[in-house]
């Protein structure tokens, strides 16, 4: 599957062995994803900085839980710049793009682990 969204939280449990879950949400829901270590290694820098990516991975369900295990993650936080219509003019729109004309902050920061 390929799934898209802004990222809400991710988590890296200590007793996780270096799984890191996110959980990302569209117009639609929201959606967890599993990032196991080696893919976190080939994708480290978008996995922990990416405000809104894309995942590609397969479904895994057990009971009712259902994940997406990704294989392969993409920054698509430049796509945040389509949601205003100033978003031609900015230097770096994914920078900008969460502050309303007001000054309202309209996308929220993820709730990241430190």
């Amino acid at each position: 599957v390929c799934i898209a969204g802004i990222v809400l939280i991710r988590q890296r449990p200590g007793s996780a062995k270096g799984v890191v879950f996110l959980t990302i949400e569209d117009e639609f829901s929201v959606c967890n994803a599993v990032v196991w270590p080696q893919v976190l290694e080939a994708y480290r820098s978008i996995v922990m900085g990416s405000r809104l990516m894309l995942i590609r991975g397969r479904i895994q369900k057990a009971e009712e839980i259902i994940h997406v295990v990704a294989n392969r993650v993409e920054d698509r936080t430049g796509w945040l710049a389509y949601l205003t219509e100033e978003w031609t003019r900015l230097k770096n729109p994914a920078d900008e793009v969460s502050r309303h004309p007001r000054n309202v902050r309209i996308i929220p920061k993820s709730r990241d682990f430190h």
